[in-house]
């Protein structure tokens, strides 16, 4: 396993991230954090963990500056975050380790908006996962566009964000699954319930970046 600390240029910034490579990755995945979090997210360093376990390289970055974080507005700018997360995917195209994988976005809150606007845009994206996600905040054009394969996971007991993912799934065209984990609330926080996420999201990936390779 090789881990490195990463600078990405997006514009005017350079945001920090960690990208881990194991042994003969599948792809590569990229990771869109919720508003207020960041790359040392624990939720999402435990998802990234369980993908690398499945071969699967992982990219966690901070989509917004400090000084940027410390706006409210900001954390929803929805656009912004998928400029980031766009910047983020080119440079994994461009960068000697990851060229040529398969490319995958993982997004968290409205990370997952980030995450789905990028994909409708990224003609290369293999495979999108929500967890806990805001996917409607990608809004209905942008859900319409998606041609990667999306996996949406809601907690069972996330009630209003159950049907939020609900309505962004039925304006998906593309592949599509809806995984809702048993007893969860929003973060995922009870125990077993963030393990089982993050199988699902790994199993995800890896039969999508197969497929890519048939």
């Amino acid at each position: 396993m090789q881990q490195r600390e990463v600078l990405i240029p997006a514009g005017k910034v350079s945001l920090p991230g960690t990208l881990t490579l194991p042994e003969s990755p599948l792809g590569v995945v990229a990771f869109a954090h919720g508003s207020g979090s960041s790359r040392h997210s624990p939720r999402n360093q435990y998802v990234a963990g369980v993908l690398h376990e499945y071969r699967i390289a992982t990219l966690l970055f901070d989509l917004l500056t400090p000084q940027e974080d410390r706006t409210y507005e900001t954390r929803f700018d929805i656009g912004l975050l998928t400029e980031r997360l766009l910047a983020a995917l080119a440079w994994l195209e461009g960068n000697a380790e990851t060229k040529g994988m398969k490319l995958g976005c993982f997004g968290a809150s409205t990370g997952a908006a980030a995450a789905l606007q990028a994909a409708a845009r990224h003609p290369d994206v293999a495979a999108v996962v929500s967890r806990g996600g805001r996917p409607d905040l990608a809004g209905p054009q942008a859900l319409t566009l998606v041609r990667a394969p999306t996996l949406l996971i809601v907690g069972g007991r996330d009630d209003v964000v159950i049907e939020l993912n609900r309505q962004a799934y039925d304006l998906l065209r593309c592949e599509k699954k809806l995984e809702i984990v048993p007893g969860a609330t929003h973060l995922f926080e009870e125990p077993g319930t963030l393990e089982q996420a993050a199988e699902h999201a790994a199993r995800w990936f890896q039969s999508q970046f197969a497929a890519r390779d048939s």
